[in-house]
């Protein structure tokens, strides 16, 4: 009788675990990627905040096979907040990007917003606000 009645209390922190789990619903965020030069590789696409912009993973990473043309990579259950959008065709698939000797990018890369002629993006000019609405961003490489 003991052991019945863990089982249920178990199914019932199981049932209500999934119930609110489906609650935490956030924003889409959908990026329609213009212009991939070629089918070698892949798609690296991160959602960044300001503290991991240029500097690793960002909170949410989505990989896509290389289509030449254009795809569509999408960041589900966003919550609000300022975030910025980094991506890379890795046309090697070693995760990274390819550089250079001169330290100008082998690969082509993009971010969300206006991106400078020279240097690095930064998060200021590639931020955006994400609020309980849906985004989409069209970016090209």
């Amino acid at each position: 009788m003991k052991t019945l009645k863990t089982l249920i209390i178990i199914v019932k922190i199981a049932l209500t675990s999934s119930m609110n789990a489906q609650e935490t619903n956030g924003s889409t965020v959908t990026v329609n990627i213009e212009n991939v030069l070629s089918d070698e590789g892949q798609i690296l696409g991160a959602l960044h905040t300001e503290e991991t912009f240029m500097k690793g993973p960002g909170l949410f990473n989505e990989t896509l096979k290389a289509s030449k043309g254009n795809i569509t990579l999408t960041f589900k259950n966003v919550q609000p907040g300022t975030f910025a959008i980094m991506l890379l065709h890795d046309g090697n698939e070693n995760n990274r990007m390819d550089f250079e000797a001169n330290g100008m990018p082998k690969e082509a890369y993009a971010t969300s917003g206006e991106m400078e002629l020279y240097g690095p993006p930064t998060f200021k000019a590639s931020k955006f606000e994400v609020t309980n609405e849906d985004l989409e961003f069209s970016i090209r490489f």
